[in-house]
């Protein structure tokens, strides 16, 4: 069974995006092939759980993972980080084989 695990700033991110927004279950996480090294993480939010997808729950919040991306995300940790004024969602996923250098995508 795959594994993923959400930090506390993640879930607090979520969380507060989603009373920003009124609605929604959590963040909803596939990929897509791109880039110079091969995937990218795409990002949306889960207005409601889809049939195929596999839901994660901590800190009081839900990421939602399509099929297609479940076996690249298993062991994955989902962030919530700040650098300098930027602020992003950030994947700490130990099946990265290599990452292009601006880090947009990856393969496995």
């Amino acid at each position: 069974m795959a594994h993923l695990t959400i930090t506390a700033s993640a879930a607090d991110q979520i969380r507060r995006v989603l009373d920003e927004r009124g609605h929604g279950l959590g963040l909803r996480v596939s990929v897509k092939p791109s880039g110079c090294s091969g995937y990218s993480y795409v990002l949306d939010f889960a207005d409601e759980a889809e049939s195929e997808d596999t839901a994660f729950a901590e800190h009081g919040a839900q990421v939602f993972v399509a099929p297609d991306a479940l076996e690249m995300l298993d062991g994955s940790e989902v962030d919530y980080v700040n650098e300098g004024l930027n602020r992003f969602f950030r994947f700490n996923n130990p099946n990265v084989k290599d990452e292009c250098g601006c880090g947009e995508s990856f393969s496995v």
